[in-house]
């Protein structure tokens, strides 16, 4: 069988080639295509060439950087409309604390490290309230007090591709809590990601639709992926390969509704995917009536392969590779 490819080889020809490409419920995120190019120049947290000054400019703006190492953030860093925030052709970890994506559009966020945040409700990445159209991409996350990326507060429209979450406990929360029935307007993609011995949250869906394909998943702890409630979650392709302490994929965590009287699950559809090493789907039951395609048409899912596996451990995250140019 052919070598596979992860997606989106074609965005490295420009730098902003990335602009529109996302696959997914985020694919009309532009970040800051229109804007002036940004040069990060500093590692301090904040001040003239930082990255907070960057993402607190009203204006769109593609942000670069010209400098490697550790960004050490003393609070969390707002992110606003219209921005891209580009790691390629630098080595670049955020720590500490992580990014704030509220009410704002049209954000990119891509090759970046996120690691080490410590603090109350500190996670990498939250997405809330009321932002749409984010797109993260080939980052690497582990390692937070709370959670690696949270979509939550009616925020919607988002995708997470060929990311790497690693050694974790709550990973990726999408839907607040059951009282927030707003969130029932949150729709999510995730595709060509490897979540590597994370205990949870792979991701915990609340009331959202989410699109699952082409992901590597290996090793939780408790669960895998998580349907609440009245959340549609449809697996398609992945590859869920338990360890020992938990060879069942799919949990049902039943919650009651703030506007039902009675605590429901959600439900999930797989289609194609495979299950390795004993590990057991956990499938129940349901009428499950979101279907990707009902909401976009392209998207290039492959079958669950031994090669796509291969392919995920080696490129998903965080790559060295150079930033293309800007013509």
């Amino acid at each position: 069988m052919a070598p596979v490819s992860l997606p989106y080889a074609h965005c490295e020809s420009k730098l902003r080639a990335l602009a529109g490409q996302a696959e997914g419920f985020g694919r009309l995120a532009t970040g800051g295509l229109h804007g002036a190019l940004y040069c990060v120049t500093t590692l301090a947290d904040d001040g003239p060439g930082s990255l907070r000054e960057a993402c607190s400019k009203k204006e769109p703006l593609w942000i670069v950087f010209e400098i490697s190492g550790e960004i050490k953030l003393k609070s969390f860093l707002p992110v606003s409309s219209y921005k891209t925030i580009d790691g390629r052709g630098q080595w670049i970890r955020i720590t500490g604390m992580g990014l704030r994506l509220a009410q704002c559009e049209h954000v990119i966020i891509c090759n970046l490290e996120f690691q080490e945040g410590r603090g109350h409700d500190v996670d990498a990445i939250q997405i809330k309230p009321n932002s749409k159209h984010i797109w993260i991409d080939r980052c690497s996350l582990k390692d937070y007090s709370d959670g690696l990326v949270d979509v939550t507060r009616g925020s919607t429209d988002v995708t997470i591709s060929r990311c790497k979450f690693g050694y974790h406990d709550k990973t990726i929360l999408i839907g607040a809590n059951a009282a927030h029935c707003d969130d029932r307007n949150i729709r999510v993609t995730i595709h060509h990601c490897l979540f590597d011995g994370s205990r949870q949250r792979l991701p915990r869906v609340r009331f959202a639709k989410v699109h699952l394909y082409n992901n590597y998943t290996r090793y939780w702890a408790i669960y895998a992926v998580g349907a609440s409630v009245d959340s549609e979650i449809y697996s398609q392709c992945n590859i869920y390969e338990a360890g020992r302490d938990c060879n069942v994929a799919f949990k049902y965590i039943p919650e009651k509704a703030g506007d039902k009287n009675a605590p429901t699950a959600g439900v999930i559809v797989s289609e194609g995917d495979l299950f390795l090493g004993g590990t057991q789907s956990g499938l129940k039951p349901g009428n499950c009536s979101f279907r990707p395609s009902q909401y976009y048409q392209t998207c290039t899912v492959e079958p669950a392969t031994m090669e796509l596996k291969k392919a995920l451990e080696w490129f998903a995250g965080w790559q060295r590779v150079p930033r293309p140019g800007d013509w």
